[in-house]
């Protein structure tokens, strides 16, 4: 048996995709790196990673115990480790636990169909301890949002504006994968400068943790509703059983979700997951504007049409300005030619 790393633009990728489709799996579109395992042509085993997160694994059937998993991840882990990347996570099914365990993972949350791990040098408590002690933030109670922030709108200000008044301290966790159209460190930034006048509240990264839904893998959830309810489901059980707890949280707040999908199921699994965790969820109506729902795609619609009176309309002068400026024209092309809903 020998170990090949594969070229992702040659036929060897659909080889792959058909190696995989044998377990109902997909190969997932941002792939970075894929290695198979094979003898005399026939592979044998396949993992694959996409930043820090391992996927797309399988062993042929009547081969787990052969110790080809291993090698498979053992090769994939010392490759991240060359390139810098010294702690990597795996979203499996729960099937695969004692596998991934076997190979010195850790088990973080596990829901119906999906389970998460962490592998390398990472250790959640430790890292959000370490995400805690870096905000600067008292240990007295608080309420926590989660944003995008896709871009920062006055909408987004009005939910942080209604914690900032009904609590004695808010952090908000920005979203920190680099998937949306604004890069993350202009989105923090448009967050930082657009409530840089609301005293208690605190705008830092989301860090590992907080999964996004554009990085949450498809490859072994076909049905994009079992995805979508893993991925929430996942991420409202991690916020409430690690992240709040190291906070001090004790209240989430979220906006109704007339428009996007993936936000109306995330905020049906925050209802009765946080709970459990005595987090109190409040929801607020999202504010209107023009019979509409103030919202960041609205933003970037109307960014393509260049509509600057409805945009200034509906964001923050810091954002607008942001907008306007010669920083944001890479931005601003991208998302004239981008039809993403992100």
């Amino acid at each position: 048996m020998i170990l090949e790393k594969i070229d992702l633009n040659s036929d060897k990728r659909l080889e792959v995709e058909r190696f995989l489709s044998t377990f109902n799996l997909f190969f997932d579109k941002d792939i970075e790196y894929t290695v198979i395992a094979k003898k005399d042509r026939e592979i044998l085993g396949t993992c694959s990673h996409a930043g820090k997160v391992l996927k797309c694994f399988a062993v042929r059937e009547g081969l787990q115990g052969e110790g080809i998993a291993s090698k498979l991840i053992t090769h994939i882990t010392n490759y991240l480790f060359e390139k810098g990347i010294y702690e990597y996570f795996v979203f499996t099914e729960p099937k695969n636990l004692n596998i991934f365990k076997g190979l010195n993972f850790k088990e973080v949350y596990t829901v119906d169909k999906v389970s998460l791990l962490e592998g390398g040098m990472v250790n959640i408590n430790k890292y959000i301890e370490k995400m805690y002690k870096n905000s600067g933030l008292k240990d007295n109670e608080k309420a926590a949002l989660v944003m995008n922030c896709n871009p920062f709108t006055l909408g987004h200000r009005y939910l942080i504006e209604r914690a900032a008044k009904e609590n004695e301290e808010v952090v908000v966790f920005i979203v920190e994968e680099d998937r949306s159209l604004f890069p993350f460190k202009v989105r923090l930034d448009l967050v930082k400068k657009g409530t840089k006048d609301l005293p208690n509240v605190h705008v830092i990264p989301g860090g590992d943790y907080i999964i996004s839904s554009n990085t949450f893998p498809s490859y072994f959830l076909r049905e994009e509703g079992t995805r979508l309810k893993a991925y929430t489901q996942l991420d409202a059980g991690i916020f409430g059983k690690y992240i709040s707890p190291i906070f001090n949280i004790k209240r989430r707040y979220i906006g109704t979700e007339p428009y996007c999908n993936v936000t109306s199921e995330y905020n049906r699994a925050l209802s009765y997951i946080l709970p459990k965790y005595d987090i109190e969820l409040v929801k607020i109506n999202r504010v209107i504007k023009d019979n509409k729902a103030i919202s960041a795609s609205n933003v970037r619609n109307l960014i393509k049409t260049e509509d600057w009176d409805k945009i200034k309309a509906i964001v923050p002068k810091t954002t607008y300005d942001f907008l306007k400026s010669p920083e944001a024209e890479n931005i601003i092309e991208k998302i004239k030619r981008s039809d993403t809903p992100h």
